[in-house]
């Protein structure tokens, strides 16, 4: 990461103008947040680069949990770590709850076509499950159409490669709070993760 991006990404997410006196200094500081964001996740969240999900329209209280462990270190997936710890680390909770809310109500980016067969794999695993292979239906956590509910996020519309990565991530010690998925991605096959993340994005 350039040096020039560093000082700007700085001075967006720490400069206060005089606004700080009429109350106005932390809808500002989300305000600059949002466009460092967008460098990445795309304007109002809707990702078109599958390295990076989409937030629009995601769980508030997902992207909350999400932005506080990348601040606190422990999501650690090597890909994101010379990013998101660097962002995170400058990010209040008053912030981060701003941007929660932000994404939250954005319109989710539309999904997108993909392969017959896989679509129709995916939703069977999606909605059904695996049970000769102990996996429960994501639909059961997840929402009947994807869209998230409670903790859990909002999967409907999302890159499949992204999908995949953090299914495979879920195995692993670098995503500490997936308890769940850590038990259900155990007994699927990469065939079967790249199936499920193909219909999820085609919602």
């Amino acid at each position: 990461m350039t040096t020039k991006f560093w000082g700007s990404l700085c001075a967006a997410l720490l400069f206060v103008p005089a606004a700080r006196a009429a109350g106005h200094d932390e809808d500002l500081q989300v305000q600059r947040a949002v466009q460092v964001c967008a460098s990445c996740h795309g304007d109002y969240g809707r990702s078109a680069d599958s390295r990076y999900p989409a937030l629009a329209g995601q769980t508030r209280d997902y992207l909350i949990r999400q932005l506080t462990d990348f601040r606190e270190q422990k999501r650690s997936e090597t890909d994101v770590q010379a990013y998101m710890w660097g962002i995170s680390a400058l990010l209040s909770d008053a912030t981060i709850a701003g941007l929660a809310d932000y994404y939250a109500r954005q319109e989710a980016r539309p999904g997108a076509p993909v392969q017959a067969g896989l679509q129709a794999d995916g939703r069977a695993i999606f909605e059904r499950g695996l049970p000769a292979q102990g996996v429960r239906a994501c639909a059961a956590c997840h929402g009947q159409g994807a869209e998230g509910a409670a903790g859990f996020p909002r999967l409907a519309g999302q890159h499949a490669d992204y999908l995949v990565r953090q299914l495979k991530a879920f195995r692993t010690p670098l995503r500490p709070h997936g308890v769940v998925m850590k038990k259900e991605t155990r007994a699927l096959t990469e065939a079967q993760m790249r199936a499920v993340a193909s219909y999820l994005q085609s919602l």
